[in-house]
């Protein structure tokens, strides 16, 4: 970053008078009293460092800022402040990046200033257009309010702003056009069995680990061999970064017989301090296998990927396997549809071929995707409820890591036999 100079204490000399001082900020001259006095001096002080806390601007400047400047110093905030302890940056990143994509694109060029309810009204309805459910845009909409929030912490932008802002009320179920969201639904056994051939072995061992620990994912792509407390008949494992280590508290992960000997293989053959499942090892795998099926006339080749393959999986990238699992696993059945779009390769030729597609395809395309996939975090959901139905609601709380039981009930579906049993004997 470059350092920009700091504006100098400046003298103005007057015929008949004493000489005044004063700061020239954003091309306004701010005066301080007598030049040379300690109050002259402290009032400089006192200037640029609300100056400098401001982002650099003077109040009239501040009047003049744009939606789209208030973002671009609230992003050098969020890619800052939103990481993890190992440096890393958290989920909260993107999330921010999808709540301001439909701001910038109605209100960008607009003064802050004038930024208000209607304005913000209009935003969640751009978000309800592009089928975004009633949640979402509720939670997408607090994101906004919070920019600004921060934003008049900052002084970019006057408190009145915000406070208007706050009484925009948040969309109630079935009081609006926005669709609701269909709640997070355990993934049956034979479901994610019918994946295993279509993944590599480092997604079906995370998706193995995911099943019997009921960790999330982001617990689980990072593992390496040197964090896992390895002592005793049950191993254990304290990640770091986690959802709730901001908030201070610990989380312990417990891998019993099953996991381990799901781990053991991994860590018997990589370094101690290597992160457990590789999606750059599965590409080479693939690679080789590919290789040993093919002709010996045929030259080995490479297909040229548009994405760059990290030491370890990410969230998006392990729920990115797990999504064309399924649509292989799960093929649609329109030859043409599925040729067209399903069994191509790379995220982008992907992208470039969805555009292609005509509304009607693209409608019958999600529809179809969203009966026939199912994505890592219903694993948890999947673990949640197994456990809850052995051993109860607590050991699912504990195994789950939550500090609410409510919070649980969320996760873990309620064993509907005995209700069953019990209205078969009640009568």
């Amino acid at each position: 970053m470059v350092k920009t100079k700091s504006p100098k204490y400046c003298c103005q000399k007057q015929p008949n008078r004493l000489p005044r001082a004063f700061v020239l900020l954003d091309g306004r001259r701010h005066y301080l009293g007598e030049h040379g006095t300690p109050e002259s001096l402290q009032a400089y002080h006192r200037a640029l460092a609300e100056w400098n806390a401001a982002g650099q601007r003077s109040e009239v400047a501040r009047c003049q800022i744009t939606v789209m400047e208030v973002l671009a110093h609230f992003w050098k905030h969020c890619e800052t402040y939103y990481r993890r302890l190992d440096g890393t940056q958290t989920s909260e990143v993107e999330n921010f990046r999808q709540a301001i994509r439909p701001l910038k694109q109605l209100y960008g060029l607009t003064k802050a200033i004038d930024f208000g309810p209607k304005a913000l009204k209009a935003v969640r309805e751009r978000m309800i257009e592009v089928n975004w459910c009633r949640r979402n845009v509720n939670t997408q909409i607090n994101r906004i309010k919070h920019v600004f929030k921060w934003a008049v912490a900052q002084e970019l932008v006057p408190p009145s702003v915000h406070q208007g802002l706050v009484c925009v009320e948040a969309l109630k179920s079935g009081r609006c056009e926005a669709r609701e969201s269909e709640p997070v639904r355990p993934v049956a056994d034979p479901v994610i069995e019918a994946v295993k051939p279509f993944v590599s072995r480092q997604v079906w061992a995370l998706i193995q680990m995911q099943r019997l620990t009921g960790a999330r994912a982001g617990e689980l792509v990072r593992l390496r061999a040197v964090d896992i407390d390895a002592n005793g008949d049950i191993w254990s494992y304290s990640p770091l970064s986690h959802k709730n280590a901001h908030h201070g508290h610990r989380r312990t992960i417990f891998f019993g017989p099953q996991a381990q000997q799901v781990l053991r293989p991994f860590m018997a053959e990589r370094a101690i301090h290597a992160f457990l499942f590789s999606p750059l090892e599965a590409q080479r795998e693939r690679a080789a296998q590919t290789d040993v099926h093919r002709r010996p006339s045929q030259k080995p080749t490479r297909r040229k990927t548009d994405r760059a393959v990290g030491a370890c999986y990410t969230v998006e990238s392990y729920r990115r396997a797990i999504a064309r699992a399924c649509d292989e696993a799960f093929p649609h059945p329109d030859e043409k549809l599925r040729r067209r779009y399903c069994e191509n390769g790379g995220l982008e030729t992907r992208r470039s071929l969805w555009a292609r597609l005509t509304e009607q395809q693209r409608a019958e395309l999600r529809a179809w995707q969203s009966q026939n996939r199912w994505n890592p975090h219903q694993l948890r959901h999947t673990a949640a409820t197994s456990i809850r139905k052995l051993f109860g609601i607590e050991a699912a709380q504990v195994m789950l890591g939550h500090s609410r039981l409510d919070t649980t009930e969320l996760y873990a579906e309620r064993n509907m036999s005995h209700a069953v049993e019990i209205a078969t004997r009640a009568g």
